[in-house]
């Protein structure tokens, strides 16, 4: 007599919990960077991102997932070379070899994502590591408000006498004041971005049915409210820019020729001419709408500041330093405002002009171009790897379109997409398009039970 045991799906097994969880993790560790330095100080950071990391290293060897070399990004390569590169001519050598580090292990943690886990398991390991940032941050915030009553300091500023810059604070306890709250993180614009990322994932995993009834409409409900409290203008442009995008997928999707998919792209480009226009024009009340001032908040400044240093090395740049590492010239007294020591040129491409010259930027721009270039037709296209071409669209196609729009709208106004998440997600986005083109609808589906028959 023999005895059918039922086996959990594939995807449910042992080993693939324990690589969503790691990958999951080390996208936690990649958006909460600043919440766990400020509470357990670069050094506690420091152990638990080499923890993670040496997570992630041992789980890649033991499962050596297949990677098609001939298909890997070559502008991101190029850009990785360049920046290792720079440590040749850098004015500040152990700053750029100390953050070039900090890109290893974040390119890593965007490869192992991007070859470790399907497409779907990359929607489900974003919307694990958004919901931990944004649950934690409601309850910081309560917490602060309703128990501490004042604004509260990072652990390494406890204790320190003397007055300190509103920007030094964790948390400033605007919860209940109108204000702009700032999470775990510590930083409105930064929780702001994490909060659309979590409203395009939950929004597609509620489409694509992946997460249904009540706590699928919770998560997307708290990041909503989330987004709002960050009073982000420059998330607020994002989300703007990315509804277009998402419009003109969907337009692309069904466009019944052709002919019309060129009508499309035609009228796309008109509305996109049309809207640089009209921001140049109405700038003026844009931003007073936006609540900025007319300087971006001090941004024009510090950009004029970033150009003045650049245009002095302007082809290869001063060398590699992202984020900019505070106790090395010329970035200790850069840029400081308000008593605080900035760490970034606010401008993504600013930044990389800075420390890699004009040839940094076209690199840069490759691989941003080439990234948002896949990722478009992978949102538009029919997913096809066969002779059969009426495969069905899936709401899952429009994830990376969406967060790389998003990011490139960042880049403008943040240099995050040169360091942690944003890198990460970068990194992820562009070797994930590369290595798998295609996303099937029954990707998610195609997870069947399996039957083990033991002898009885």
């Amino acid at each position: 007599m023999t005895r059918t045991r039922v086996l959990p799906p594939a995807s449910e097994s042992t080993w693939r919990l324990q690589v969503r969880a790691a990958a999951a993790t080390a996208l936690f560790v990649a958006f909460a960077g600043d919440a766990l330095r400020n509470a357990f100080t670069m050094w506690g950071f420091s152990i638990i991102a080499v923890a993670v990391t040496v997570w992630l290293v041992v789980l890649f060897v033991m499962q050596r997932p297949r990677i098609d070399s001939t298909r890997l990004p070559k502008s991101l390569i190029a850009y990785l070379l360049l920046a290792f590169a720079s440590l040749a001519w850098s004015a500040y050598p152990g700053a750029s070899a100390f953050t070039l580090l900090g890109v290893v292990v974040c390119t890593f943690a965007g490869l192992f994502v991007a070859t470790m886990l399907s497409w779907p398991e990359v929607l489900r390991a974003l919307g694990a590591a958004v919901k931990w940032v944004l649950g934690l941050s409601i309850l910081f915030e309560l917490l602060v408000s309703v128990v501490l009553r004042h604004p509260l300091l990072p652990v390494t500023l406890i204790g320190t006498e003397g007055k300190h810059p509103a920007l030094s604070y964790w948390s400033r306890n605007e919860l209940f004041t109108g204000d702009r709250i700032q999470g775990i993180v510590g930083n409105a614009n930064l929780l702001g971005v994490i909060a659309l990322i979590g409203i395009i994932v939950f929004a597609l995993q509620l489409a694509g049915k992946t997460a249904r009834g009540f706590r699928g409409w919770f998560w997307l409900g708290l990041a909503v409210l989330e987004f709002l409290l960050t009073r982000s203008s420059t998330m607020i442009v994002a989300a703007a820019i990315a509804a277009v995008a998402l419009a003109a997928a969907l337009g692309f999707r069904h466009a019944a020729s052709a002919a019309a998919r060129r009508a499309l792209s035609l009228g796309v480009v008109v509305v996109g001419a049309g809207l640089v226009l009209g921001a140049t024009v109405f700038s003026r009340p844009l931003l007073g709408l936006l609540g900025k001032s007319s300087d971006l908040t001090g941004r024009l400044e510090i950009w004029d500041t970033v150009q003045s240093l650049a245009a002095q090395t302007p082809v290869f740049g001063l060398g590699f330093s992202s984020p900019w590492v505070p106790w090395v010239k010329p970035f200790d007294s850069l840029v400081v405002r308000h008593g605080v020591v900035q760490l970034q040129a606010h401008n993504a491409w600013l930044d990389v002009w800075l420390q890699l010259g004009i040839l940094g930027v076209i690199v840069f721009a490759a691989v941003v171009f080439a990234t948002l270039w896949r990722v478009w037709f992978l949102a538009v296209d029919r997913p096809r790897f066969d002779l059969r071409d009426d495969r069905p669209y899936t709401a899952l196609s429009l994830l990376p379109l969406l967060i790389i729009t998003v990011l490139i709208v960042q880049s403008f106004a943040e240099s995050r997409i040169l360091i942690e998440s944003g890198w990460v997600l970068l990194t992820l986005f562009a070797l994930k398009s590369k290595q798998h083109p295609v996303i099937d609808s029954d990707a998610a589906a195609a997870d069947p039970v399996r039957y083990e028959v033991e002898p009885a």
